[in-house]
């Protein structure tokens, strides 16, 4: 079987010329060693020296020296959006306090969904709006992918917006 033992970064020139991708979600993008095929049929090792999230982009250096792209996956998720960027920043705010991943783009936010956060949104003045697309959450000031590799859990339920001590206004 053919193995993949190293990533290429997205701007490695190499990755223009292949055709080989491996679409995955992002919860299945932090890995170590695990056998995968590509979306074209092409099994393979996965034998990576260490857990690596494999970010949209990625290169994957097969043994024989070609290359798969790693693609990220459309996924189910919420599109918040705000009138204006004050709105906007707030929620953010909120969201992060609830330590949710969350991907920050230009106009709008986009986390995973939530029917609690998504009411939380409309009554901070925002709007939440069902979207399918891929999720690259930002990787926090610790330098983690989200929640995948922080380990930092509250308890409780899931859903529920946890009170740590933070002004919640």
């Amino acid at each position: 079987m053919i193995r993949a033992a190293q990533t290429l970064p997205s701007s490695d020139p190499r990755l223009a010329e292949t055709s080989r991708t491996l679409t995955l979600p992002r919860d299945q993008r932090h890995r170590r060693r695990i056998l995968l095929t590509t979306d074209q049929g092409l099994e393979f090792l996965l034998d990576l020296p260490e857990a690596t999230y494999l970010a949209d982009g990625t290169g994957l250096l097969l043994e024989d020296g070609s290359v798969v792209r790693v693609v990220a996956a459309a996924e189910p998720l919420l599109e918040i959006t705000a009138p204006d960027a004050r709105r906007l920043t707030r929620i953010a705010w909120h969201i992060g306090n609830r330590h949710t991943p969350c991907e920050v783009g230009e106009n709008a936010l986009h986390i995973q969904p939530d029917h609690v956060l998504a009411e939380m949104v409309r009554g901070l003045g925002g709007a939440a709006r069902a979207v399918s697309r891929p999720f690259e959450p930002e990787g926090g000031a610790y330098g983690g992918h989200g929640s995948l590799e922080h380990g930092h859990h509250h308890g409780g339920h899931p859903h529920a917006p946890q009170n740590h001590g933070h002004s919640h206004d």
